[in-house]
């Protein structure tokens, strides 16, 4: 029968109490994937939004294009671009099968966005909202007149800006699929300081990348692990009530 020792018990207490932190991939776990997604195109929108206006009203001082573009925001733009996404999002896990749960990969997410219909349903708000504050004398009829003529434009940025974000995402991903990789080499290799390495990495991709159940979970197993052997001293072998812990919490 094996006799701890007070140092065994405390580290092992701490390696439990470590675990049943796991802080920031918890953090990732509870954000809901479509508010992300929707957060994530909204900022690509937004972005886009400011360069088109800004590309068709050259010579509006710079006062007068931010309360243009913050007076469609509020005049519905806003609320309308939130309900697009979503919609997109829906239409698209419709059309691929998926009834209930999230993607289950960020190539298949960029996919339905990219064939959502975002950019269709934003020009027939955009149309709405500038009739809106036209009508209500928010902006003149020549500006009205300006933004509908440069409207392409101002979809051509969205659509950029929208791209551009989902090949990060696409980037992200498979920086942190190396970072795994790397880590997990390093592991099989006693690499310790190989290990840290790519972890900081793990860390950061999973800051930026959408929550992808299969990569979180990959990513937990990992952090586990990580925190085992790094409270241990960096000691790769794990008394038998570890691995039992490290098994519960995988």
């Amino acid at each position: 029968m094996e006799i701890k020792s007070d140092l065994k018990i405390k580290n092992e207490e701490k390696n439990e109490l470590n675990l049943n932190k796991n802080k920031k991939i918890d953090l990732i776990l509870e954000k809901n994937q479509n508010n992300f997604i929707n957060n994530l195109i909204g900022k690509a929108i937004n972005t886009g939004l400011d360069i088109g206006i800004r590309a068709v009203l050259p010579d509006i001082i710079e006062e007068q294009v931010i309360s243009i573009k913050n007076n469609l925001l509020n005049y519905g733009l806003k609320d309308g671009i939130s309900k697009t996404i979503e919609d997109a999002i829906n239409l698209g896990k419709s059309t691929l099968g998926i009834i209930t749960g999230d993607f289950e990969s960020v190539s298949q997410m960029n996919n339905v966005i990219k064939n959502g219909g975002i950019l269709d349903n934003i020009s027939d708000i955009l149309d709405l909202t500038i009739n809106k504050m036209a009508q209500n004398g928010n902006i003149s009829p020549d500006i009205a007149k300006l933004i509908k003529q440069g409207k392409k434009t101002i979809l051509n940025s969205i659509e950029s800006n929208i791209d551009k974000s989902l090949v990060n995402q696409q980037e992200s991903a498979e920086r942190l699929e190396k970072a795994l990789n790397n880590w997990k080499t390093s592991y099989n290799n006693h690499d310790f300081k190989g290990m840290e390495k790519e972890y900081k990495k793990v860390e950061k991709e999973l800051c930026n990348l959408v929550p992808i159940e299969n990569i979180i979970k990959e990513a937990r197993n990992v952090e586990n692990l990580h925190t085992l052997i790094k409270t241990n001293g960096q000691n790769f072998n794990l008394s038998e009530t570890e691995q039992e812990l490290l098994k519960k919490m995988t």
